[in-house]
């Protein structure tokens, strides 16, 4: 049991040992509805490959509850968070399960790998409790799997492919080329590899070849000397978590003459590269680079807290649980469906970038600005966080939202009643 479980039960049996201890005194006993402070349940892995995520997510739902229950809570009510750690996705089930019909949460925020995003979104779905996705990138979780009571902070990897590749089309990296991708070889790499194809054939270039990886894999020689010997117009990344660190090192190592572009990419593997480590064009959903006064209050808030600028996992759990909050506050009650219904109807939320987002009502994507970057020569990196710079928003500030979003061809939700 972590700190945050065993602090929700203490907070419990205090509270019930008070509402006795007021009846035989013969002051009315509190409800449990009164007295109890609103759960929320976070899951999202500590452990394996995702884990150096998971601890940015972590610190930033943290930071959100501590913040929302500095300005009054959800309904004049302390929010308690119960987290766990996901694990995989049978344990992620496990925990969602019980979180809903143990704890009696009224939301369930988190989740980084998409196949224990979709166990816990099956368990919702069931229960018609909400679930705040805030780092499965899977375009099935918003296609045929998408879900009443499921929505996404995170972006979805048709928009990560989008992202990066208006970049790479200013470059005069597709047409014409050929791309050599390692995928990582569970749930979210097939998905992102499918969305990379599928901008490949409309664009007129063509895969050398792609490759599956383990997610365990952490020797990447063979691969790249095979992408040596392919000599690729463009290597490509699907890669998650701790793999592109790993194979980022080893290909600056190798001395490959390449260029490399992501299609997937999360700051904190970056920085656990470092300096020099790191090259190429990548997508990102968000970053403290960006100016808006939310952003950078959020920015200066978590540095002053943890030490260190947040990443954009933080930010989707951070972003979360405000939006979340701020819907039962709007709304005046927990209620999942309600929430669901207001959400569909196009409700407006901050999202710390120059335009709000919203919630599109037939897959429950946010719609949402996104960015790509470039690193920086080593020569010009000022610390360990200074790695590249990042690139104005994408779409542009005349386009819609919905350019880089997957369309109802690419994405066929038929969402459940």
């Amino acid at each position: 049991m972590n700190k945050s479980t065993s602090r929700v039960r203490r907070g419990l049996l205090k509270a019930g040992a008070a509402a006795t201890a007021l009846g035989t005194l013969g002051f009315p006993a509190i409800s449990r509805g009164q007295a109890d402070a609103i759960r929320i349940g976070h899951l999202t892995p500590r452990t394996g490959f995702l884990g150096p995520l998971g601890e940015y997510a972590v610190m930033g739902v943290n930071l959100a509850v501590d913040e929302i229950n500095a300005a009054g809570g959800v309904l004049g009510r302390k929010i308690d968070l119960i987290a766990e750690d996901s694990v995989n996705p049978q344990t992620a089930s496990t925990k969602a399960e019980r979180l809903i019909e143990r704890d009696k949460v009224v939301a369930i925020i988190g989740e980084i790998s998409s196949a224990s995003g979709l166990a816990i979104a099956q368990v919702a779905q069931r229960n018609r409790t909400l679930f705040f996705n805030t780092g499965c990138n899977s375009d099935e979780l918003r296609g045929k799997a998408c879900n009443r009571y499921m929505f996404h902070t995170e972006a979805a990897n048709t928009m990560y492919v989008y992202a990066a590749g208006q970049a790479l089309l200013r470059e005069g990296m597709v047409k014409g080329k050929k791309w050599y991708s390692l995928t990582a070889d569970y749930a979210f790499g097939h998905d992102l590899l499918k969305a990379a194809k599928r901008f490949m054939l409309a664009n007129g270039g063509e895969f050398a070849a792609d490759e599956l990886v383990p997610t365990d894999a952490a020797d990447f020689s063979a691969h790249l000397l095979k992408i040596r010997n392919a000599k690729p117009d463009l290597v490509i990344s699907n890669l998650a978590g701790a793999q592109i660190t790993n194979f980022m090192k080893q290909y600056m190592e190798f001395g490959l003459p390449f260029p490399v572009a992501g299609f997937g990419f999360d700051t904190a593997v970056a920085w656990g590269a470092g300096k020099g480590n790191v090259t190429g064009i990548w997508p990102l959903v968000w970053d403290s680079q960006v100016k808006s006064a939310t952003a950078q209050k959020f920015t200066d808030a978590f540095t002053k807290k943890y030490g260190k600028p947040p990443e954009n996992q933080a930010w989707g759990d951070y972003m979360s649980t405000r939006h979340v909050a701020q819907a039962m506050n709007e709304l005046k009650t927990t209620d999942s469906t309600k929430i669901a219904e207001h959400l569909e109807k196009g409700a407006k939320f901050d999202v710390m970038k120059s335009r709000e987002g919203y919630y599109r009502n037939w897959d429950h994507q946010l719609m949402q600005e996104m960015y790509t970057i470039r690193f920086k020569p080593a020569s010009e990196v000022k610390d360990k966080w200074d790695l590249f710079t990042l690139s104005a928003p994408v779409p542009g500030a005349s386009q819609s939202l919905e350019v880089i979003a997957p369309t109802r061809e690419d994405n066929n939700c038929t969402m459940p009643a």
